[in-house]
């Protein structure tokens, strides 16, 4: 498979996790609350906003850390291997899947 489309999917979970998991995005926003009022002007829209893409960005970081232990492990020196891709990609879907029953509700 192209890697396009390994990269494509991670993202494609990456933000459904940030847009539909409330209680990650409700995690995510008491603390940007709390940590940086100043940073966002005290918009509740911008601070939402950034919570959401800071949910996204938690995903797919979480996700490529087997990923990454995998390429250790294995030697892989030069670029992701296709089973690594494997790995990231299935991270995304599996840490994606409490925010599903919200996308496939509401859909895009």
């Amino acid at each position: 498979m192209n890697r396009n489309f390994f990269f494509i999917g991670i993202a494609f979970f990456g933000m459904v996790n940030g847009i539909f998991n409330q209680i990650a995005i409700l995690f995510a926003l008491i603390h940007v609350q709390v940590l940086a009022p100043a940073l966002l002007f005290g918009s509740t829209g911008l601070t939402l906003m950034f919570s959401s893409l800071m949910v996204s960005t938690a995903t797919i970081i979480l996700a490529g850390i087997p990923a990454a232990l995998y390429e250790r492990f294995s030697g892989a020196t030069d670029d992701s291997t296709p089973v690594s891709l494997w790995i990231w990609l299935t991270g995304t879907a599996l840490l994606t899947l409490p925010a599903m029953g919200n996308f496939l509700e509401y859909g895009l």
